[in-house]
């Protein structure tokens, strides 16, 4: 459940012309062969600017044919940016999930006019098109990169997605990007026993014991996060994702979305019986899209018949 916005916005999305096209061509063949190899950061560099002038020349080709922002944009059926903290982990990442039309060309801009985003399809995947699309950005450590640091990176406000069909269609939508997250569950109990993530070593054990059948309960969750992003406000849950994972000797899965008035579920036995160690976690999913997880475990105790 994801709370979707489009707008009319100014439009900068063309079709390639065959200049365009062959130029990146040999611009991947120069990279491909090692003729863009050299002092690292000076060639990147290069790259990433030569890059940007392909897809320039590409936006102005076609702006003289298409009359530039006429407001006849196609919106994405889904247009979607957001961050995800693992709370237990100490991380931030930037997540993006775009479906609609097929299209060859897309861009994601962020609030200050920044493309963060430029991916084109090539030769048969051109024609074919791409449809869904969904990633997750890297999510070094709070020790590598601070949530104010990640906050900054990618700043609250309209993010633009933009893109061009395989019919030459010129595709729009507008993602909201907050820094509003949930705060983590908390009063996590398996079976009545307390589980607290942030006292309970998965790697090293103990872990806690529990016996069957096997029950996972949490507070519900109304506030964001005490620490990160914006603290002190109230949060609305879209919903509440459990994740229950056995590692040993293959791993198990098993998954469930919950609304947010449920925070409480037996596991069924079927999936229990397979094994004694559980990976936990709960994923609180505010209604802007941000994801607030935690994660733990726990040993169902062995009962003798």
């Amino acid at each position: 459940m994801f709370r979707y916005d489009h707008r009319p916005r100014r439009s900068r999305m063309v079709s390639w012309s065959p200049l365009a096209a062959a130029s990146a061509a040999l611009l991947v063949a120069a990279l491909s062969s090692g003729a863009l190899a050299g002092d690292d950061r000076r060639s990147a560099h290069r790259w990433d600017n030569e890059w940007d002038d392909v897809f320039l020349h590409d936006w102005e080709q076609i702006g003289a044919d298409t009359d530039g922002d006429n407001g006849d944009e196609t919106p994405f059926s889904e247009a979607v940016v957001l961050a995800e903290l693992n709370d237990t982990d100490g991380d931030l990442g930037f997540h993006a999930s775009i479906d609609g039309d097929a299209w060859r060309l897309l861009e994601i801009e962020d609030p200050n006019g920044r493309v963060v985003l430029r991916i084109r399809g090539r030769s048969p995947l051109r024609l074919q098109g791409l449809t869904q699309l969904f990633f997750e950005s890297a999510e070094p450590t709070f020790d590598e990169l601070t949530p104010e640091e990640f906050f900054a990176r990618f700043p609250e406000g309209d993010y633009e997605v933009s893109g061009i069909s395989t019919d030459g269609r010129e595709l729009e939508s507008v993602a909201q990007f907050t820094h509003l997250l949930a705060a983590p569950a908390d009063g996590v109990a398996v079976s009545g026993v307390p589980v607290d993530p942030d006292l309970v070593d998965c790697d090293e054990g103990p872990r806690p014991l529990v016996n069957e059948p096997v029950v996972i309960r949490w507070d519900p969750i109304t506030e964001s996060h005490p620490e990160i992003g914006r603290t002190g406000e109230p949060v609305e849950i879209a919903k509440y994702q459990l994740v229950v994972e056995r590692l040993e000797p293959t791993l198990l899965i098993y998954s469930v979305d919950l609304p947010p008035t449920l925070t409480a579920l037996e596991l069924p036995t079927d999936f229990t019986a397979l094994g004694e160690v559980f990976k936990l976690e709960i994923l609180a999913r505010e209604i802007s899209g941000n994801q607030t997880a935690i994660e733990t475990c726990f040993e169902i105790r062995n009962q003798a018949p």
